[in-house]
C-alpha cells in the first residue's frame, strides 16, 4: 500500500495555526502575538510606508524650487496613511510585488496609488524615494521594527526579574545548602541565589537597552552620489541626519556601504542571547531545585503531570524554557555572526535572514513567558531545605578551619580534611573536635553553636540589595 502524497483534505484557512510549520505561528501563537506588529511582513511594510513618507515630507521642506512645502492638512493624511496602515493595505502591495517583483519599488507604487486621491500631493509623486536605494527604506525599517520588539522583549524580561527579585526578597534569609560541584557546600540562601541572577539580568538588560538602533539614508552606496547631482546645493549629510535623528528617533550613521553594515544589530542580537544563556543557567537550576524537593510546584485545576504516573508534577516550564532560549540563541548568535559580513558594497545573503528576527525573538519571548508561569508555580519547601541541611554538618568543616587558622592551630585543613572528606559528620563529632582546639574560648563558643543553617555568612544582606 502506497502512502500519499497529496495536500490535506482540509483547507488551510480553517486550520491555519494546526498546519504552521513553525510553532510560533501554530501552537504559540498567542504566546508571541505581539510580535508580530513589528517583526511580520505586515510590520515591515508599515514601517517602509513611514518611512517613505517622513522622507517625503522631509523633502518638501528642504526647500527645493520643484517641491514645495506640503500643506498641513494634506500632511497630516499623509502621516495617518502611516500610521493606519492595514492588512488590506499590506496585501494591496502584495499584489504590486508580483508583478514588479520587487518590495520596495512596490510600496513605492502604492504610495503614488494614494496620492491620487490627494490633488495637492500627486504633482510631486515622483519625490517619493527620491534619490534612495531600497535598503535606504529597508534599513530605517528594520530598525524601527526593532525598537518596537526590544520594548516587548524588555517588558516581558521585566516581568520575569520582578518574579525573581521577589523570590530574592521574600526567601533572603532562608538557608540553603550549597551545591558546587554537585556536591555539600558552604550554605547560601535561597534568596540570595536568585539575587545573584537578578544581578547578572539587570547588568544584561541594559546592555541590550544601551544598544544605539543605527541607520542610514545616503544613496546606492553611502556617497549621496544621486543626490548631489540633483540638487549639488543641497547638503546632503546633514538633511539625512536629521530625517533619520528627527521623525524617525534612530541614531544616523555617516560611514555606510549600500547598507547599514548591521553591527548594532549584531551587539542587539549578541546581548540577548547572553541575557537568553543566563535565563537556561536559571531554568536549569530551578529544575534542579525541583528535582531535590527543594520547590514544589502548583498545578492548575485539570492539569495533568504525567500521562501514566498520577503522583508526578514535572518542571515542565522550566523545561520548555530551556528548549526555546537555545531555539533562540541559535538563530540569535547566526544573525549576529553573518549580518555584518557583506560582500563588496552588497549582496543579498542579509535580505533573508532578516526575515528571520521574529524567530529569534519571538522564541526569546516564548522562553519568558514559560518562565514566568514556572516562577508563578514555585511554593519553597522549607522542611526539605532544613532536612538537607542538618543533614550535612560536614560543611561546617570551612568554619572550624578558618578560625582554626586565625589562632594558629597547626595542619588545620588536614585535620578537618581526615575528620570530615568523603564521610558524614555527626554534630556531636564536630561539637567534640572543636572542644580539642586550643582557641580561646569566646572562638570556642560561637563555634559551638554554630549549626549549618546558621552558617550563611552575609548572603541575607546581599540578597536585599537587588
Amino acid at each position: 500500500m502506497t502512502q500519499s502524497n497529496a495536500a490535506p483534505a482540509v483547507p488551510a484557512q480553517d486550520f491555519t495555526e494546526l498546519l504552521a510549520l513553525s510553532p510560533l505561528d501554530g501552537r504559540y501563537a498567542g504566546k508571541v502575538s505581539g510580535l508580530r506588529d513589528w517583526l511580520s511582513e505586515h510590520a515591515l511594510m508599515k514601517q517602509r510606508v513611514r518611512v517613505e513618507i517622513a522622507w517625503f515630507i522631509a523633502l518638501s521642506d528642504a526647500g527645493l524650487p520643484e517641491f514645495p512645502p506640503i500643506a498641513s492638512e494634506d500632511r497630516a493624511w499623509l502621516l495617518a496613511l502611516g500610521e493606519g496602515f492595514a492588512a488590506k493595505d499590506s496585501a494591496a502591495i502584495k499584489k504590486i510585488e508580483s508583478i514588479t517583483n520587487h518590495d520596495v519599488k512596490a510600496v513605492e507604487y502604492w504610495l503614488k496609488e494614494q496620492v491620487k486621491a490627494r490633488p495637492a500631493v500627486l504633482p510631486y509623486a515622483e519625490f517619493f524615494h527620491f534619490a534612495c536605494t531600497s535598503e535606504d527604506i529597508n534599513n530605517t525599517s528594520h530598525a524601527l521594527m526593532l525598537k518596537g520588539a526590544r520594548e516587548q522583549f524588555l517588558a516581558r524580561l521585566d516581568k520575569v526579574v520582578q518574579q525573581l527579585r521577589d523570590i530574592a526578597h521574600t526567601q533572603a534569609a532562608v538557608p540553603m545548602l550549597s551545591r558546587t560541584h554537585g556536591q555539600t557546600a558552604s550554605p547560601t540562601t535561597l534568596g540570595k541565589e536568585f539575587a545573584n541572577v537578578v544581578a547578572r539580568l539587570n547588568r544584561a538588560r541594559a546592555q541590550i537597552a544601551g544598544v544605539e538602533l543605527l541607520a542610514k539614508m545616503n544613496g546606492a552606496v553611502g556617497n549621496y552620489n544621486a543626490h548631489m547631482i540633483a540638487y549639488p546645493e543641497v547638503d546632503w549629510e546633514s538633511f539625512s541626519r536629521k530625517v533619520v535623528e528627527g521623525p524617525l528617533g534612530l541614531t544616523f550613521n555617516e560611514h555606510t556601504i549600500q547598507i547599514e553594515p548591521h553591527d548594532y544589530m549584531a551587539a542587539l542580537f549578541d546581548a540577548v542571547a547572553r541575557t537568553n544563556t543566563i535565563l537556561i543557567d536559571i531554568s536549569r537550576d530551578i529544575w534542579g531545585y525541583i528535582s531535590l524537593g527543594y520547590f514544589k510546584q502548583r498545578l492548575k485545576e485539570g492539569e495533568v503531570g504525567s500521562s501514566t504516573m498520577p503522583h508526578k508534577v514535572n518542571p515542565i516550564d522550566f523545561e520548555n524554557a530551556e528548549g526555546n532560549l537555545g531555539l533562540a540563541n541559535a538563530v540569535l548568535k547566526h544573525m549576529a555572526e553573518k549580518l555584518p559580513i557583506s560582500r563588496w558594497q552588497r549582496d543579498l545573503t542579509d535580505s533573508t535572514v532578516l526575515r528571520n528576527m521574529g524567530v529569534g525573538l519571538g522564541y526569546s519571548l516564548l522562553a519568558l513567558e514559560s518562565l514566568a508561569r514556572g516562577l508563578g508555580k514555585l511554593e519553597v519547601n522549607h522542611a526539605r531545605l532544613a532536612e538537607d541541611l542538618d543533614a550535612s554538618w560536614e560543611v561546617l568543616a570551612e568554619a572550624v578551619q578558618t578560625v582554626m587558622r586565625r589562632y594558629g592551630v597547626p595542619e588545620p585543613y588536614e585535620k578537618l580534611k581526615a575528620l570530615t572528606r568523603g564521610k558524614g559528620i555527626t554534630p556531636e563529632g564536630l561539637r567534640e573536635f572543636v572542644q580539642t582546639l586550643d582557641i580561646p574560648q569566646a572562638a570556642r563558643d560561637r563555634l559551638l553553636a554554630l549549626t549549618p543553617g546558621g552558617y550563611i555568612g552575609k548572603a541575607s544582606e546581599l540578597a536585599q540589595r537587588v
